[in-house]
């Protein structure tokens, strides 16, 4: 198709790695990940921080188009889609796909997670045998960093955040993480090194798989908004379930 082959020739938007998974003779070719990123600043984060031999970057504008009941053909009219199956190498198969991880690496928030929703869904409407078959991830990246002088603490929630805290005593400087492009490249390097930490996707159930969608991408019904009004939980109401889990988390070290 001429539309794939001119991609191939100008893929903006990605940095490439130089081991594939389709190297049959390197021997780090199950290493090979692929990171999907949002925005200049969090891919530029990656892409400095990242092993240049086996992980490529490819940074996303913004958020990708909901193409849930969409057929394919969208994927070769949206430009993001067209160039991020272009990537990947997947037109015809899985036989030609070009990295052994696809790792979706989103910002920790409302937009990050929505991102997210928005990358499953095209993986799981067009090329399904992806997540079937292990090959997406979602990054876990630290939303708190607590130090004093003499030591550092990534924290990836708030109940390891207030940990933390107890260790170091009075008063340890305290990050919030905002976003992935707050992380200096420098620090990147600890969270996507060999201390990475992914949460795989699975199915279970091939048969929920439409009606899955349907629920989170679909048209708004009135059971997805009883949901979200049945599981709304005030901010107060948080921090008094992490206090009891820190009592729990204390209990157990104990």
């Amino acid at each position: 198709m001429k539309e794939q082959k001119k991609a191939n020739l100008h893929n903006k938007k990605l940095r490439d790695c130089r081991a594939h998974l389709t190297d049959l003779k390197n021997p780090h070719r199950m290493d090979t990940t692929l990171f999907i990123t949002e925005g200049d600043s969090a891919s530029g984060s990656i892409t400095i921080a990242r092993d240049v031999n086996t992980q490529a970057v490819f940074s996303l504008k913004g958020k990708p188009l909901n193409c849930f009941g969409l057929t394919k053909k969208i994927v070769y009219e949206n430009e993001e889609f067209n160039l991020l199956q272009n990537a990947l190498s997947i037109e015809d198969g899985l036989e030609t796909l070009r990295y052994s991880r696809i790792v979706i690496a989103t910002d920790a928030d409302v937009d990050g997670m929505h991102i997210r929703l928005l990358l499953l869904t095209f993986f799981l409407q067009f090329f399904p045998e992806l997540v079937k078959n292990n090959h997406v991830y979602i990054l876990q990246t630290p939303l708190f960093r607590v130090r004093n002088k003499k030591e550092t603490i990534y924290c990836y929630s708030d109940i390891e955040r207030q940990l933390a805290i107890q260790k170091l005593g009075v008063k340890p400087e305290i990050t919030r993480f905002k976003g992935l492009g707050e992380i200096s490249p420098d620090e990147f390097k600890n969270f996507i090194g060999k201390k990475i930490r992914l949460d795989p996707v699975t199915l279970q159930g091939e048969s929920s798989l439409h009606g899955l969608l349907d629920y989170y991408m679909g048209k708004n019904t009135p059971e997805r908004q009883e949901f979200i009004i049945s599981n709304l939980r005030i901010e107060e109401e948080l921090e008094v379930g992490t206090q009891e889990q820190i009592a729990d988390a204390e209990m157990e070290v104990v």
